[in-house]
């Protein structure tokens, strides 16, 4: 093995589409272009082309019945999947990790490095947001099954060499429910494409999210609801239909959209909406970088990115509709400058994460190698 030539494994937990971690995955994958990608599942043409131009290896769910409309039912078999994967041909895996894949089992030669968005939030802390129903048979199997799966969650991460998280949240989670220490790199964010417009500040507000629990989007359509302001989110996920019917004839669920239009809507919104705790939030950078500002719940990933009062506006009441209505009214009377917003979001552009995990990269493997005695190549 050399430092700068290691033979490479990337491990990822499926490719079902296009995201924050699977923008990561990218340019892990531009890093390593040879670089095959185990993963549990992969639905073709759901990622994007530079993902699936990498040999992408999949596990025994690929062929499960019924996958792509309810693969989530198959996460009792996750644990087992990931671990039917043979990295002993590596010298370096790395997996990109908010479910299972940080529990692939590395040759005893390999070195690990997982770059961990979360611990798995619905095996952990966000149980109830994900699982509200708390009685009845099902709920007591689901309950067995995530007792399981914490147990063995936190015993695999004994199989990484090194953690990386994305945020100082997710630091402080690793440390908590692994405790195993880790280095922070913010998610790569693509700000020469996310730039701002010429047009005029809209009228609406604007949400990118999965139309998940913990997102609440719910929070979003009911302030603004409040404000008599239209609200556009962007996503698509299990609560559509939940969230169409509580939208009213403000809110304007727009499933998924290609990436100027998604520019577009950065551009004309009024601001960006975060009422949910996010890992990091890739999403409200790539606002800030088209020049909107960021109303976010003060808590979690947004904290490394937004500063109250200069980037947007942070609040801290997590389930009330009225401290965000209130935020979202103080953010309009706020004259936020573009170009400090930009400027902002260019500290986590794409050149500065590649830069950091080159440095990062080069000294762990050199310090794997050295205890190996092999030969480092300059």
């Amino acid at each position: 093995m050399t430092e700068d030539n290691p033979s490479t494994a990337l491990v990822h937990d499926w490719l079902t589409g296009m995201r924050g971690g699977e923008k990561v995955l990218e340019a892990f994958a531009a890093r390593f272009p040879a670089a095959p990608i185990y993963t549990l599942f992969h639905f073709p043409g759901s990622v994007s082309r530079a993902i699936e131009s990498h040999p992408v290896r999949t596990s025994f769910l690929q062929r499960a019945p019924g996958l792509k409309r309810h693969y989530r039912r198959y996460l009792p078999l996750f644990p087992k999947a990931i671990e039917s994967f043979d990295m002993s041909g590596f010298d370096l895996v790395i997996s990109s990790s908010h479910c299972v894949a940080k529990g692939v089992i590395p040759g005893p030669d390999t070195y690990h490095l997982c770059y961990s968005h979360t611990p798995m939030r619905y095996a952990w802390d966000q149980e109830h947001a994900y699982f509200p129903k708390r009685t009845g048979p099902a709920a007591r199997l689901r309950g067995l099954i995530l007792a399981r799966l914490r147990i063995w969650d936190a015993a695999s991460a004994g199989r990484v060499d090194h953690f990386v998280a994305n945020s100082n949240f997710v630091a402080q989670r690793i440390e908590r429910y692994y405790g195993r220490e880790s280095e922070v790199l913010h998610p790569p964010v693509d700000t020469d494409f996310f730039t701002p417009g010429e047009g005029a500040e809209g009228e609406y507000c604007l949400m990118v999210a999965a139309l998940a629990p913990y997102k609440r989007v719910d929070l979003g359509i009911a302030a603004c609801e409040r404000l008599g302001l239209e609200l556009r989110v962007v996503g698509d996920g299990p609560d559509r239909e939940r969230l169409a019917r509580q939208g009213g004839g403000r809110a304007r669920l727009l499933g998924r959209v290609d990436d100027e239009t998604l520019r577009s809507l950065y551009r004309g919104a009024r601001c960006f909406l975060q009422p949910g705790v996010e890992d990091f939030g890739i999403s409200s950078v790539e606002a800030l970088a088209c020049g909107c500002p960021v109303v976010a719940l003060g808590r979690g990933g947004v904290l490394d990115i937004v500063s109250d009062g200069e980037h947007g506006v942070l609040y801290g009441e997590e389930n009330a509709p009225e401290a965000l209505t209130a935020a979202i009214d103080k953010s309009g009377k706020i004259g936020f400058n573009q170009l400090n917003l930009n400027q902002r979001a260019a500290e986590f552009a794409i050149a500065r994460f590649e830069e950091r995990l080159q440095s990062m990269l080069s000294s762990r493997l050199r310090n794997s190698i050295g205890s190996q005695g092999g030969e480092i190549q300059s």
